[in-house]
């Protein structure tokens, strides 16, 4: 299992958590460390992969302190989309099947049922409604695309789990983190739209997003072919997904481990219907990712609790 690629301009937070110097409790590549390099061929890089991670070296600008203009952040952005392109190769990328122009990237067959077309289209976005069960339900929406070859970035979500991540069936080596965007969130989700298919921007609204900025992205995904996927509140996005009804199964009687969360999805947009779409799943399901609500019965829900024998003494 490959590990996702992570651009932070500040990895060290003063209020953060006390990670050791170049740590970063997700792994993966951390590009830019809130201080500008002396060369820029120098910044602060751990690329993962067989064995320990390799510094390239501690980023010390001058007198040592500093921070990264937001040109810097932005040439940093657009430096990790090039070394994500030099490792993916056409090999990886599967043929299009015949009759399949690329505008739709798959999703996991639960989903397909509430999204027109059966899939992602290709210059869209999308608003993912924030609530219980809305991160199983962004997995579920990367996980199919991610295994075919596609390649997917999120922005300002830094509480986002990578084994949740992989358990739900996306592939982290092509997975783009790019947790503290900061004051650069529009600016930086722009910069990976040029270079990946689908981009997940969190926070947009608590980060003050202008209806300008919206519009801005929404035409930069339409021209790019990505898609854009907004964890949250986005007036004007082309279909909306949220749940409801949820409810976590697999304990009873006071016993048990929590294995699955079923959930009503209901998708409203362009191409719904006028009543929208919905449909009962499992987010997760037993192993981790989306499953059908079916599923429920063909996997124990409840951790039966062990016969305890009962002694009784004796008495005369």
């Amino acid at each position: 299992m490959g590990e996702p690629w992570a651009l932070d301009p500040d990895p060290w937070p003063v209020d953060g958590p006390g990670y050791g110097e170049g740590e970063d409790p997700e792994g993966g590549v951390i590009v830019g460390s809130g201080r500008p390099p002396a060369d820029p061929r120098t910044r602060n890089l751990r690329v993962h992969g067989a064995g320990r991670p390799v510094r390239s070296g501690r980023p010390v600008g001058p007198g040592g302190s500093g921070g990264e203009s937001a040109a810097e952040r932005l040439a940093t952005a657009r430096g990790l989309l090039r070394r994500m392109e030099n490792r993916s190769s056409a090999a990886a990328r599967p043929a299009p099947a015949p009759g399949d122009d690329g505008r739709v990237l798959p999703v996991v067959a639960p989903l397909a049922p509430l999204l027109p077309g059966g899939g992602l289209r290709r210059g869209s976005t999308v608003s993912v409604s924030t609530g219980p069960g809305s991160t199983s339900l962004l997995f579920g929406l990367l996980a199919e695309a991610s295994a075919e070859g596609a390649w997917a970035g999120v922005v300002g979500a830094p509480g986002l789990g990578a084994v949740a991540a992989a358990e739900a069936g996306i592939r982290l080596e092509r997975l783009a983190l790019v947790p503290r965007p900061g004051a650069d969130l529009v600016a930086i989700t722009a910069a990976l739209l040029d270079g990946l298919d689908l981009v997940v921007v969190a926070g947009a609204e608590r980060a003050g997003v202008r209806a300008a900025d919206r519009e801005r992205l929404e035409a930069r995904a339409r021209q790019r072919g990505a898609v854009l996927l907004a964890l949250g509140a986005w007036p004007g996005a082309d279909l909306v997904l949220g749940c409801s009804q949820v409810e976590w199964r697999g304990v009873a009687r006071g016993a048990g481990r929590l294995r699955s969360r079923c959930a009503v999805v209901r998708s409203t947009g362009r191409g719904t219907g006028a009543s929208g779409r919905e449909t009962e799943l499992l987010l997760p399901g037993p192993g981790g990712a989306v499953a059908e609500r079916e599923e429920i019965r063909r996997s124990p829900m409840v951790d039966e609790p062990a016969e305890i024998p009962v002694v009784r003494a004796a008495v005369s």
